[in-house]
């Protein structure tokens, strides 16, 4: 005897049939790939450099929310938070995980020695021990290195030009960013020791550390102030361009960022291209390739920006010569 199936039911038997597909199909779907991204400074002050790494990744193929998911992990300044953000990142499984900063360099390296991990950092990243070799990093590490931590002497030298016989120069460093701080400080006190020039060492690790640093640098009449490289100080950069105007201290920084938000002027390499590199270097190793054969990336060329605008704001005269040698002149 044939069976009449209503309207109703046959929707309902379609309607079923055609949901439990699509639970199939999806279950189906291979999951994204997982990259982990990790850093010592905050999300807002690091946003133009994380969207730099999407760049680079873009241009391997890769899109965030299309195919391949970032996970990102931010030490908000906190330095001492990052082996635990780092072991998070690991117990997730993630694919690769890219590490902004040396300190989030060094956590990752030390919570994975299988997960690839790429980096940006300031060091030579053979002599602090990241990698074995830059044209074969060797393990499971590799990524950019701008060198700016060896470029303080230079920064000295420049600042010296322009601030002519400083009383005394204020050096400002995270002792949390201890590696990076180490290399800074050793490099301008040979530079001051060459020239007889008094220096006095600032640290400081969090927001009101930094205004207790340019209160000191004010009460010391110090004639001028060199921002060492640092994360935080880059997430912090509005703070210290801020705190630098309102002390009247001419300060040297060691990125383009900070000068073309009115700083005085810095000697530097690129930071977003740096960053765009480490997203090309993921999107490679998503692909395949080993961290082992991927060779450290280094800078190509250092930039001296000035800003006349707060030069003369100074009170500043800068030299003719000095403004023909700078990469960029922002007036």
């Amino acid at each position: 005897m044939p069976v009449t199936i209503g309207r109703r039911e046959l929707i309902a038997t379609l309607g079923g049939a055609a949901a439990a597909w699509s639970l199939t199909a999806r279950a189906q779907q291979p999951a994204l790939p997982v990259i982990g991204w990790i850093a010592g400074g905050t999300s807002k002050g690091y946003a133009p450099f994380a969207a730099e790494f999407r760049q680079g990744l873009k241009g391997t193929g890769y899109v965030e929310g299309q195919n391949v998911a970032i996970e990102y992990r931010w030490a908000e300044g906190q330095n001492d938070k990052l082996p635990a953000l780092a072991a998070d990142l690991v117990q997730r499984q993630v694919a690769v995980i890219a590490a902004a900063g040396t300190p989030s360099a060094f956590a990752a390296k030390a919570a994975t020695a299988t997960i690839p991990v790429v980096f940006s950092t300031a060091l030579d990243p053979v002599e602090a021990g990241l990698v074995a070799s830059l044209n074969r990093p060797g393990g499971n590490v590799t990524g950019v290195t701008n060198f700016v931590a060896v470029l303080a002497a230079k920064q000295f030298e420049l600042l010296r030009e322009l601030v002519p016989n400083p009383s005394v120069i204020g050096v400002l460093v995270n002792p949390t960013n201890n590696l990076l701080t180490k290399y800074i400080t050793r490099d301008v006190q040979a530079a001051a020791r060459a020239l007889g020039q008094q220096i006095h060492i600032l640290n400081a690790s969090t927001e009101g550390e930094i205004d207790g640093a340019f209160s000191t640098l004010a009460r010391l009449r110090a004639g001028a102030v060199i921002i060492g490289a640092d994360a935080f100080f880059i997430s912090q950069r509005n703070q210290i361009i801020a705190l630098a105007a309102r002390h009247t201290i001419p300060a040297m920084y060691f990125l383009r960022e900070f000068t073309a938000a009115g700083g005085l002027l810095s000697y530097g390499t690129s930071l977003p291209d740096s960053y765009r590199q480490v997203g090309i270097y993921a999107g490679r190793i998503l692909k395949g390739e080993k961290p082992a054969d991927l060779p450290v990336v280094q800078p190509t060329r250092f930039e001296l920006v000035i800003n006349l605008k707060t030069a003369k704001t100074l009170g500043l005269a800068v030299p003719l010569t000095m403004q023909m040698t700078a990469d960029e002149v922002i007036e």
